[in-house]
């Protein structure tokens, strides 16, 4: 071999360990994956929780920048431990059980006004029945004294802010779930998704965002069971909800795990 064949295949080796080093160097830095609690363990016994909260985890870790942590047990959020994540995922409703106490409160309100952020599925708007504060803190609670839903069944949930990050380029989609009429509160909130109920002809909110503080806060009432949590485009809408929660641009579909 001659010194001019030598040269080029010496070339291309150092380029290819160049770029190897680089390679790696690029996945040491990556950013670490966003983690996110998510909060169940007791619900209305209408509310399948132990088959929702697994699904929930699986549709949420389809975006390989999030990492979900599950805890079946709501009282977990009076631990310090709890400044170790990054988003809160509210999924359970104290049905006739204490609600976490003082400190979980405090905790709770606290964190979120200083930066984490707070996502709530479905029921968990009506946790802390007794804490004032959970309205603003979650933009919307269930009052018990309204019209709780439709009757289960298919309607059509509409995009009302499409240039928002978390539905922009979602259309609307065709659900099957309970469609609630039963929220409360007064805070600004901005919709991004409703439905028009069948029953009185009004559109109620079935997915809205706000800011508590520093906070993101994405609050989602859909996802009455399995078949609502992952039916249609709505494992698409929790995800892109809970990446804009923990500061993240909602990845797109292609951007996800198969």
């Amino acid at each position: 071999m001659n010194k001019r064949t030598l040269l080029p295949s010496l070339t291309a080796a150092a380029l290819a360990i160049l770029a190897s080093a680089w390679a790696a160097e690029t996945s040491d830095h990556r950013p670490e994956p966003k983690r996110v609690l998510l909060v169940t363990g007791i619900d209305y016994p209408g509310h399948p929780w132990r088959e929702t909260a697994p699904a929930l985890r699986q549709l949420l870790e389809q975006d390989p920048r999030l990492t979900v942590s599950t805890v079946e047990d709501p009282h977990f959020l009076d631990s310090p431990a709890v400044e170790h994540y990054d988003v809160i995922l509210l999924h359970f409703m104290n049905w006739e059980q204490p609600a976490p106490g003082e400190t979980a409160r405090r905790q709770l309100q606290r964190l979120i006004a200083q930066g984490k952020g707070l996502m709530l599925v479905h029921f968990a708007c009506g946790a802390w029945q007794d804490w004032p504060e959970f309205s603003n803190l979650a933009g919307r609670a269930w009052d018990p004294k309204l019209r709780a839903h439709d009757p289960r069944g298919p309607f059509k949930v509409e995009i009302v802010a499409p240039n928002h990050p978390i539905t922009q380029g979602l259309g609307a989609f065709e659900t099957d779930d309970e469609l609630y009429t039963c929220l409360a509160g007064d805070r600004p909130i901005q919709v991004v998704a409703s439905a028009r109920s069948k029953v009185d002809g009004l559109d109620y909110p079935m997915a809205f965002v706000f800011n508590y503080g520093e906070g993101r806060v994405f609050h989602t009432v859909l996802g009455h069971d399995l078949e609502a949590v992952t039916n249609s485009t709505v494992p698409e809408l929790f995800r892109r909800g809970c990446a804009w929660t923990a500061g993240l641009p909602p990845a797109a579909r292609n951007l996800t795990k198969p």
